[in-house]
């Protein structure tokens, strides 16, 4: 029960396949098929006194004195409650109450109320003390879950929809493993652009150049069990990528949450920022989120030793098949923001492009085959997705996906083995937000995976966003949401 590392979580139930079952609404693109209902929530169990006591002991002998247990919204940013270490318990049991608004705040502070959620009712955010971690400073974390009075899952709660589509997993048959890649970018103090002077793209210069920042971060997300793959210099001025180990689904997607936390205390340490936006600098690079994924059934990976393109497996096509058909109806999930479509365009390595292929870094599905240069085994890459994106339901979307083709033998279309933008084939994902999220109102299967209340409370402050800022030159959107998704 070590606060030093995260456990691994497995839960199976009886469940059928994620968004099983045909588009109830005509001519709604490759998803087409009825709406099915999502399963139940998966309940996140009750520790005993015994447990929570030594939890307790544990964060006040690591020095902890406040505990933050945090969700993400739907807008992609993380809201928290704080209480003292000796409270922990409560925090795990009751919860802390919160209103349902919570569920449809927008990066503007606006709250896009919806006939559901509204200024009456309450919520209980309950702490997961099995993944609660020592954060120094007097602090530790822990991601919380959103519950009703009642006790009931939320069916808002994007943590307990992950976990959810894990059941559905492992009910297959299958397992997964998830890494993810973080990219941000560095401000100075008053949130403006670091001097371009010096800067060079992927160079030992920037990584050298502010004395100790890269190996304090390293050492800082070490510490608090976040696995570090590898640091390096972005393609934009100030911009780093951290990537993170693989890790079982819904913890990886925990310490992305710790992560950002993480980068935000050391960068202010240094009398700097971090920006997560997908664009920090009108006209300038763009911030990208990007999901590894691999799956295994009875330890045989899918994604290698088959007979298929590339060596994929019958089940490994037809989980890039379902990937790649899904994402231009679920995108509004990987990267629904106001900013998101000034990031996503061909020629930025962004995944502009509903295909795959063999390392081709503009395809939205990227291959990396098993070889000597893939230590973890061969895995697919979503590159579409940005940090606007909840990085629960980014995943479950990405796994629901991969589920669904395995589930319906999806087929996978022939690979793409140029630039996307030459090939004919290749489809461009929807390019302006209005369209994004047209595309997701309609897809039946992005209903079958997050069900309709995730569903609904995304539209609602992502369409907030369209009306709001849709007119609204790129520039002074960089300018005014560069923070947004900073922790």
């Amino acid at each position: 029960m070590s606060i030093g590392e995260f456990p691994s979580r497995s839960e199976s139930r009886p469940a059928s396949p994620a968004g099983a079952g045909p588009e109830s609404r005509p001519g709604a693109g490759p998803d087409s098929r009825p709406e099915a209902p999502p399963p139940p929530a998966v309940r996140l169990p009750v520790l005993p006194d015994s447990d929570l006591a030594q939890y307790r002991a544990e964060l006040t002998a690591a020095g902890a004195r406040v505990l933050i247990g945090s969700v993400v919204d739907m807008a992609g940013v993380a809201r928290a409650k704080t209480v003292p270490v000796r409270r922990a318990g409560d925090f795990h049991r009751a919860g802390m109450g919160a209103s349902p608004t919570w569920n449809v705040f927008c990066i503007d502070n606006t709250i896009a109320f919806t006939e559901q959620l509204g200024v009456v009712g309450d919520l209980r955010l309950r702490a997961d003390l099995e993944a609660v971690r020592a954060v120094g400073g007097g602090y530790a974390w822990a991601p919380a879950e959103l519950f009703g009075q009642d006790g009931d899952p939320s069916p808002q709660c994007a943590r307990g929809r992950l976990r959810a589509v894990l059941a559905e997993t492992a009910a297959a048959g299958l397992t997964a493993k998830v890494g993810h890649e973080l990219e941000f970018t560095l401000t100075d103090a008053d949130g403006g652009a670091l001097p371009e002077r010096r800067w060079q793209p992927y160079g030992l210069g920037p990584v050298l150049e502010r004395d100790g920042f890269v190996a304090d971060l390293t050492d800082a997300l070490e510490e608090v069990g976040v696995g570090v793959e590898q640091v390096h210099a972005e393609f934009g001025c100030g911009q780093f990528e951290v990537s993170l180990s693989p890790a079982d689904p819904l913890a990886s997607a925990d310490r992305v949450v710790l992560a950002r936390l993480v980068i935000g205390r050391v960068t202010r340490g240094y009398g700097l920022l971090a920006s997560f936006s997908p664009l920090p600098f009108g006209g300038g690079a763009g911030n990208g989120a990007h999901l590894h994924l691999s799956w295994e059934r009875d330890g045989v990976p899918l994604l290698s030793g088959g007979d298929g393109p590339r060596g994929l497996t019958a089940e490994g096509a037809a989980a890039l098949g379902g990937i790649v058909a899904g994402l231009p109806g679920t995108l509004a999930v990987f990267g629904g923001s106001v900013l998101s479509p000034a990031r996503l365009a061909p020629g930025r390595w962004s995944g502009a492009f509903a295909c795959w292929g063999l390392e081709n870094r503009e395809a939205a599905v990227r291959l990396a085959a098993a070889g000597r240069g893939t230590p973890h085994g061969a895995n697919v890459e979503v590159k579409c997705g940005d940090p606007s994106a909840n990085v629960y339901l980014a995943t479950a979307t990405a796994l629901g996906l991969a589920l669904d083709g395995v589930a319906r033998d999806m087929p996978l279309p022939p690979e793409v083995r140029v630039d996307p933008a030459a090939d004919p084939s290749a489809v461009r994902l929807p390019a302006t937000q209005g369209a994004v999220l047209d595309a997701f109102e309609d897809s039946a299967t992005a209903r079958g995976i997050l069900g309709e209340p995730i569903v609904a409370a995304t539209l609602a402050v992502r369409r907030y966003e369209q009306r709001t800022y849709g007119e609204v030159p790129v520039d002074d959107l960089a300018e005014r949401f560069r923070f947004a998704w900073s922790s």
